[in-house]
């Protein structure tokens, strides 16, 4: 649980609520940390070009980032 209270989607700008819907079809459901950057326009485009830009990389093999993300998350006990 987050100490910020997440902006909902009613209340987000155009561009998180897009994400929001990005990621709810990806995922499932939204991911605790969408909400609470989007108190910050920048920093949530910030964010999201960093994890355009990780997804469209070929300079790692797939299956090679999908390891690194699932050691990343299992560090830091994070469900996705």
């Amino acid at each position: 649980m987050a100490r910020i209270a997440g902006v909902p989607e009613n209340k987000a700008n155009w561009l998180n609520r897009y994400a929001y819907r990005l990621s709810r079809k990806q995922l499932g459901k939204v991911p605790e940390p969408l909400p609470v950057m989007a108190h910050h326009s920048w920093i949530s485009f910030g964010a999201g070009m960093f994890e355009l830009a990780l997804t469209k990389s070929k300079r790692v093999d797939e299956k090679l980032k999908g390891l690194a993300s699932l050691k990343a998350a299992a560090l830091t006990g994070c469900p996705f």
